[in-house]
């Protein structure tokens, strides 16, 4: 049976009209109410964080002895609560890992922290689910082949960096290339694309390039980053998507991975639009579009 997991129980304090989108959490998850079974995420363990995270640099996060600095970096303010949080969007990850490689499909709504580094936090990314989760599933031999397949309007540049000492990970970032980070990584195949993308041309991206990617890798296990900051009028992003558009992407995914029969893990990523709820009906779209084709 398909279930989504989040970590919308665990809320931190932000200073008033801080722009890290804390509402979309439970706006999503209350959406989907009654569609699917959505249970609260367990927090990820720190051994676990530390197989692909510098322990000094998790330990600093966890007793809240970072620097200003890194705390800037990271964007939001250190708490107890704000670092839990992380813990439990990667958990969400965790667990929607084992469901995809049950049943074909699993559901974080949340995750996709892929600015996060081995020793560094960047762009609200703390830990870098992704990276830990894709880690485990080699280690531990449930699949030989990972494509991180991240369409997020941002370069995934912590999970570039975290996953290129990998030849069984594919990372394929479509993204802003004149957008955040402005300095990039290198993915096993990125996709820069200028500003005021629409949908016509970013399924033609689709077609062109991702699909003989996908199907020359032939990988056992997707990641999905279902990022909706690809939307027009996203505070962040700079393409021109509309929310049929983004239907449109999602359903090519999905359609692409039930059809191959490869595991797929969905996890949200990135989201700002200035119509906050915009942000929520796209975010919670992306799983009713899957539920509509599994």
């Amino acid at each position: 049976m398909l279930r989504a997991y989040t970590p919308a129980h665990i809320v931190f304090p932000l200073p008033e009209g801080h722009r890290f989108p804390l509402y979309k959490y439970a706006g999503v998850r209350d959406r989907l109410l009654g569609k699917l079974p959505i249970l609260d995420a367990e927090l990820i363990p720190w051994e676990l964080a530390a197989t692909v995270h510098d322990v000094a640099y998790l330990n600093r996060w966890r007793y809240g002895e970072m620097s200003r600095a890194e705390e800037r970096e990271y964007g939001l303010p250190w708490s107890v609560q704000v670092v839990d949080r992380a813990r439990g969007a990667a958990g969400g990850t965790l667990a929607a890992m084992q469901d995809a490689l049950t049943s074909g499909w699993g559901i974080n709504l949340a995750g996709g922290t892929h600015h996060a580094f081995r020793n560094k936090a960047e762009g609200f990314c703390l830990l870098n689910d992704v990276a830990i989760c894709s880690h485990l599933a080699l280690r531990e031999g449930v699949v030989k082949r990972i494509l991180v397949l991240d369409l997020d309007v941002h370069q995934g540049n912590g999970t570039a960096s975290m996953l290129s000492g990998y030849p069984e990970v594919f990372t394929l970032s479509i993204h802003g290339e004149r957008n955040y980070p402005f300095r990039k990584e290198k993915s096993t195949l990125d996709i820069g694309l200028p500003d005021g993308v629409t949908d016509l041309e970013y399924v033609q991206v689709l077609e062109t390039q991702v699909k003989p990617a996908l199907e020359a890798f032939k990988p056992d296990l997707v990641f999905y980053l279902a990022g909706v900051d690809v939307l027009s009028n996203d505070r962040f992003g700079r393409f021109s998507l509309s929310l049929q558009g983004v239907e449109q992407r999602d359903r090519w995914v999905f359609t692409w991975c039930f059809g191959a029969g490869v595991p797929v893990v969905s996890v949200m990523a990135g989201g700002y639009n200035k119509n906050p709820e915009m942000t929520v009906l796209a975010a919670a779209q992306t799983i009713e579009v899957g539920l509509n084709l599994k």
